[in-house]
C-alpha cells in the first residue's frame, strides 16, 4: 500500500476505534459570594463540590462527569435571574440550584422555568417559594417558614404560653412569611400586645438594629423573635448582647445555621433557640449512617463542620443524580416526573418531594445553643446545637387545602 494511503488508513482507524469521552454534564450553582449571606453561600459551594467530586469518582451520572459552574448572586434577585439565564443560554447547564435570599431563589427559579430547566432552592424559607410563587420547575430542598413556625411554636407555647413577644423582622418576603407564620401558631397575632418592627433589607445599618432593640427593651416582652438571617442576625445579636437583652429575654432566631452561630460565637449565642431542617449532630444522635459519612467527609476535607446550607447543596446534587438515573435521561420533564412523590432516606430520616407543590417534606428540629464549654469540646469547636424538640414533616407542612387557599389569594392556578 502506498505510504500516504497507509497513513490515512491508520489515521481513520484510530479515529474510529478510539473511544470518545462523554460530554460533561453541567449543573449551575447560583449563590452569594459577597453580601450579607456570603457565609451561607460558601457553605453551599463546599457541599456542592464535595458531592460532585464523590459522584465523579464513582463514575458520574449515567457515565458523564459532572461539572459545577458557579455564579455570584451578591444576594440580589435581578442578578440571580441574569446569572440563571446566562448559565443556561451560554453555559448549557442542565440543572440549577442555590439561593440564600428567597427573593433571589424565586427570581432565579422563574428564569430557569422560562428556559425549561429545574431550579432547586437551597436556603429559601419564604412560604411563597413553593406556595404563591411556586411553579412546575421549582423544587425546594429545605423546609419553609410555615414548617419552621409550626415546630417552633409547639415548643414555645409550652414554655412561654402567657408571655409577650416582640418581633424584629427583615423587611422582605422571607421575613414577612416567618413573622406571619410564627404569629399564627403562637397566637401572637395581636400586634398591639405583641409588638414588632421591620428592619430594612438588604442594607440595614447597625443603627437600624439598635433602634429596633431599644423598642424591644421598652416593651414588656419576654420573647425576642429575631426574624433576621446571615450577617443581619449576627450584627443584631451582638448589639442585643451589648444591651443585656440576651439575659432579660428568650431570644429566638427562627432559622438558625451553624455559620451564623460561629460568626456570633458561643458566649453570645448560649441559650438562643431556633429551628433547623438539619444540623451536623443529627446523624449521630439518631444513628443515620449516610449522614455520618457526609459529616466526616466534609469535616476531613475542609477542617470544619458542615452547616444546613452545605447539607442542602450536597443533598440536591445527589437527588438530581438519582432522578436522572431513574428517568434514564436528563430531559427536564422526565426528571421532574421522577422527582415528584419520590421518597428517600439520605442524611436523616425519610424525606419526600411532594407532588402538588414540590416542597420537600421532612422532619423539623428545634434546637438550643449549648453552653460554651460543650461547644468547644468538639474537635472543630462547633457542637453548638442541642436538639430539644422535633416535628414530623407531614405534621409540620401545610395541607393541600391550606396551600390551595394561598394560591387562590395570589390569583394563581391550583396546580403547578
Amino acid at each position: 500500500m502506498h505510504l500516504k494511503k497507509l497513513f490515512v488508513f491508520l489515521l481513520l482507524t484510530l479515529l474510529v476505534t478510539t473511544p470518545v469521552a462523554a460530554e460533561t454534564l453541567k449543573i449551575g450553582l447560583n449563590y452569594p459570594q459577597t453580601g450579607r449571606y456570603k457565609d451561607q453561600g460558601l457553605q453551599q459551594r463546599l457541599g456542592a463540590f464535595l458531592a460532585v467530586d464523590e459522584i465523579n469518582k464513582a463514575g458520574g451520572i449515567m457515565g458523564r462527569d459532572v461539572e459545577l459552574v458557579i455564579r455570584n448572586t451578591s444576594g440580589e434577585p435581578d442578578k440571580g435571574a441574569k446569572n440563571t439565564a446566562e448559565l443556561i443560554d451560554r453555559q448549557g447547564v442542565q440543572m440549577l440550584f442555590g439561593g440564600v435570599s428567597s427573593a433571589v431563589a424565586i427570581s432565579s427559579g422563574r428564569a430557569a422555568r422560562d428556559r425549561d430547566r429545574i431550579y432547586f432552592g437551597t436556603l429559601t424559607y419564604s412560604n411563597a417559594t413553593t406556595g404563591a410563587a411556586g411553579h412546575s420547575h421549582m423544587f425546594r430542598e429545605p423546609y419553609n417558614a410555615w414548617m419552621t413556625a409550626k415546630a417552633l411554636s409547639k415548643y414555645l407555647t409550652t414554655q412561654h404560653a402567657d408571655d409577650e413577644y416582640f418581633y424584629i423582622t427583615a423587611d422582605y418576603t422571607w421575613g414577612w412569611s416567618v413573622e406571619e407564620s410564627v404569629r399564627k401558631f403562637t397566637n401572637t397575632d395581636d400586634t398591639s400586645a405583641h409588638q414588632g418592627v421591620k428592619t430594612p433589607f438588604p442594607r440595614a445599618l447597625i443603627t437600624d438594629f439598635r433602634e429596633a432593640l431599644e423598642q424591644a427593651e421598652q416593651s414588656d416582652a419576654k420573647v425576642l423573635m429575631m426574624v433576621l438571617f446571615g450577617d443581619d442576625m449576627v450584627r443584631a445579636l451582638n448589639v442585643a448582647y451589648e444591651m443585656g437583652l440576651t439575659k432579660k429575654m428568650q431570644v429566638v432566631v427562627p432559622n438558625l445555621t451553624l455559620g451564623m452561630a460561629r460568626q456570633v460565637g458561643p458566649t453570645i449565642m448560649e441559650g438562643v433557640i431556633g429551628g433547623a431542617p438539619w444540623v451536623w449532630s443529627v446523624p449521630y444522635q439518631y444513628d443515620y449512617p449516610r449522614g455520618k459519612e457526609f459529616v466526616e467527609a466534609f469535616s476531613s476535607r475542609y477542617e470544619m463542620r458542615p452547616s444546613t446550607a452545605a447539607a442542602s447543596a450536597y443533598s440536591i446534587v445527589y437527588q438530581y443524580k438519582d432522578a436522572v438515573e431513574r428517568a434514564g435521561t436528563t430531559d427536564t420533564g422526565q426528571v421532574i416526573r421522577a422527582l415528584e412523590g419520590h421518597r428517600y432516606t439520605f442524611l436523616k430520616d425519610e424525606q419526600y418531594w411532594r407532588e402538588f407543590d414540590h416542597q420537600n417534606v421532612q422532619t423539623v428540629y428545634v434546637v438550643r445553643v449549648k453552653p460554651r464549654n460543650e461547644i468547644m469540646d468538639d474537635d472543630y469547636s462547633s457542637d453548638y446545637f442541642e436538639i430539644i424538640d422535633s416535628m414530623p414533616g407531614d405534621e409540620a407542612a401545610q395541607t393541600r387545602e391550606e396551600w390551595e387557599a394561598r394560591r387562590k389569594e395570589a390569583g394563581q392556578p391550583l396546580t403547578l
